[in-house]
């Protein structure tokens, strides 16, 4: 006999967890449309997932390890590649599964300052009015941890009260002890954040690390 709190329920239900995971992401996965600004964006009533992070912090690397494929989401050495909002619909039936969204890089990016502003505006909308919008994902280049742009970002979530979590990225090129003082760093911060999920995740697309706790986390929004 076991209860909630013994190990073996625990593991079972993390098993679970990580399994629905794997079959959401091992399913279709559909590209939808790109919204390059608010009037264009249409009517969802699935959940929305939304991907955010500096430019060139590895968001397309990621999106496309998460999904197996290699060209879900465009890579790039420029920042700034992504310019619009990308929706992708994770799932085998159009009324069921959830939407992954790639939004715009923010920080540096090599376009003018007014295209910029043009995006952060627009990101900043999205993520302030969406109601189908569940969580987003905020990347953080694990070699540099948090940037004066990503308080920006989170302080302006919490005032709108947007639940988002913190994905740290490109771990495989840090060392044991440099991933446990940057993921102490980050944690810490996170906690004097009211909307952030306090659970950090830690991930390298190109080793693969973290992805299947990230889905796990990912698969419970998807409506059935």
């Amino acid at each position: 006999m076991t209860t909630a709190t013994d190990p073996s329920n625990d593991d079972k239900i993390e098993a679970e967890r990580v399994e629905k995971g794997r079959l959401l992401f091992a399913g279709p996965c559909t590209f939808l449309y790109g919204v390059p600004d608010m009037a264009h964006l249409p009517q969802a009533s699935l959940p929305e997932i939304a991907f955010a992070g500096r430019s060139n912090v590895g968001k397309s690397s990621l999106l496309n390890a998460l999904t197996n494929r290699t060209t879900l989401a465009r890579t790039s050495n420029t920042p700034g590649r992504t310019q619009e909002l990308n929706f992708f619909h994770m799932g085998a039936e159009a009324n069921a599964g959830l939407i992954l969204v790639d939004l715009p890089g923010y920080g540096y990016a090599k376009v003018t300052r007014t295209k910029v502003k043009a995006w952060t505006h627009t990101i900043r909308d999205y993520l302030r009015g969406r109601a189908v919008l569940r969580r987003v994902m905020l990347l953080i280049d694990s070699r540099h941890g948090l940037k004066d742009n990503d308080r920006e970002i989170m302080r302006m979530m919490d005032e709108a009260a947007v639940s988002y979590q913190i994905v740290l990225t490109k771990i495989d090129k840090l060392k044991a002890g440099e991933l446990d003082n940057t993921l102490k760093a980050v944690v810490d911060e996170a906690r004097t954040y009211v909307a952030c999920h306090p659970v950090v995740h830690a991930t390298s697309s190109e080793k693969g690390r973290g992805l299947d706790l990230l889905r796990a986390d990912i698969a419970g929004f998807a409506h059935h």
